[in-house]
């Protein structure tokens, strides 16, 4: 732990890849670590009460005397994969490293297996009483917006290898008939918030039990602020989804699937406004077999170009365009109907780095609920890596592995001033200096507080 240990030499010696110079290698008892940075991210834990809030919910305790505390464990899960951890074994990574402890105020580094035990501890009961509190804690910061709030929803797929519970062949578009968990995820757009995350069995298709998932992700919402639209792809064009939705007076878009009957409805649309050379809007109302009531549909009609490809669909009566169907409750002319999905492009990233990034797929055991309660705390952390950028005082969204490498990667040693721990952050990777105006930002930051609709949501 002493800054001025003396360094023993390791007779070795290696030459410069690009160059004849020799290199002596040593070895140091100096406690050094990849990740000073990440002290920005814990200032910004303690600013929040993270710690608190961790421990009044956890709903796991242990009788050894010699046992972790649970709370620690599970934050040490979290800046896990916080510097980059993919799977429970990489855990071990951070068990020698000294400086990011007393960064953390850990004496024991739980191992991999101590991690693991936590999970299977949790049931049904134990993920509701852990997250479900967590999730409000964390929404009562959530920045005011006047005109409410986009609600994305998706899924995808996890593959899976071996034999976990809720493993089992399904839709899996990039090797199939392969096991997998298919989760599903309900995103505040403007926000990059994660509202809710179910992780469900690899057999079930996209939108099984979706009307169920929202009514708990609108009961964790509750009345904050108004859910101005609902946007979703054609997984989810079902009636029973849609009625629900208007049953509630939430207004949404959703991509029509094109089935015989759709496709006759936008081959029959006469009235087209022409945007540009390429791009016309046409819409039309349709009552599908076996659905409760009539609907709006918008048409985009694209005209197909050499060199470029076209998202939507050929329709073969139609030659030289392709076309994109959308169903709406809302009223705005069909190009701002096209316009307003279209933004919804930003949930495919959202995935993207929760599962490349953060590595949400990597982290799966036997016990089905062992592994959502790893999958529902690497949504937190994603959440609070969104929360992290707002306080402080980043211009723009950043993707988490962005901050991993801008701020929380920074050589680093341990080291004491008296009776005091310092961490001497390295001025080659940006050091103290380039890290001050995020620490002063989080220290200066006024938590928001979400307000309360008097309008309750119609149940």
């Amino acid at each position: 732990m002493e800054s001025n240990a003396t360094d023993k030499p390791v007779p070795r010696e290696i030459t410069a890849l690009l160059s004849d110079e020799r290199l002596i290698l040593r070895e140091t008892q100096r406690a050094v670590t990849p990740f000073g940075g990440v002290a920005v991210f814990i200032s910004f834990l303690g600013k929040i009460g993270f710690v608190k809030a961790v421990r009044e919910h956890m709903p796991i305790r242990w009788r050894s005397p010699n046992h972790i505390d649970p709370t620690s464990t599970f934050t040490a899960f979290l800046i896990s994969v916080l510097v980059g951890a993919r799977r429970f074994a990489h855990a071990s990574l951070l068990r020698g490293d000294r400086a990011l402890h007393a960064l953390m105020g850990l004496e024991r580094f739980p191992t991999d297996d101590t991690i693991r035990n936590l999970f299977r501890a949790f049931g049904m009961g134990q993920v509701q009483r852990l997250y479900e509190p967590l999730a409000e804690w964390q929404m009562q910061r959530l920045p005011q917006r006047e005109d409410g709030y986009t609600l994305d929803l998706d899924s995808t797929v996890f593959e899976r290898y071996g034999q976990q519970e809720g493993s089992l062949k399904g839709h899996n578009p990039r090797k199939h008939g392969r096991p997998s968990h298919h989760p599903l995820l309900a995103v505040l757009s403007e926000a990059h918030f994660l509202l809710h995350g179910w992780l469900r069995s690899g057999n079930c298709g996209t939108s099984r039990g979706v009307e169920e998932f929202l009514k708990e992700a609108l009961a964790l919402w509750g009345q904050r602020e108004k859910i101005r639209l609902l946007r979703a792809d054609s997984g989810f064009f079902d009636d029973k989804l849609l009625s629900f939705l208007e049953q509630r007076l939430l207004p949404y878009i959703v991509v029509a699937r094109l089935t015989p009957w759709v496709k006759r409805a936008a081959q029959r649309v006469e009235q087209w406004t022409v945007l540009d050379d390429d791009y016309a809007v046409g819409e039309f109302r349709i009552q599908l077999h076996g659905w409760s009531a009539e609907r709006r549909f918008v048409v985009i009609r694209e005209q197909v170009r050499e060199g470029r490809d076209s998202v939507g669909r050929k329709l073969i009566d139609v030659p030289g365009y392709t076309f994109r169907v959308f169903v709406t409750s809302c009223s705005d002319p069909p190009q701002e109907i096209w316009r307003g999905y279209n933004r919804r492009a930003d949930m495919e990233n959202r995935i993207a780095e929760l599962k490349h990034d953060l590595g949400a797929d990597g982290f799966c055991m036997k016990q089905f609920f062992a592994t959502e309660a790893a999958f529902r705390a690497v949504l937190l952390l994603f959440n609070l890596l969104a929360e992290f950028q707002r306080a402080a005082g980043l211009p723009i969204y950043r993707q988490p592995a962005t901050i991993r490498t801008q701020v929380l990667t920074c050589g680093a040693i341990l080291g004491r001033t008296g009776r005091r721990l310092v961490i001497h952050l390295s001025e080659s990777w940006g050091g103290l200096k380039t890290r001050i105006p995020l620490l002063d930002s989080i220290l200066n930051w006024q938590i928001p507080t979400s307000p309360k609709l008097d309008p309750a949501l119609i149940t």
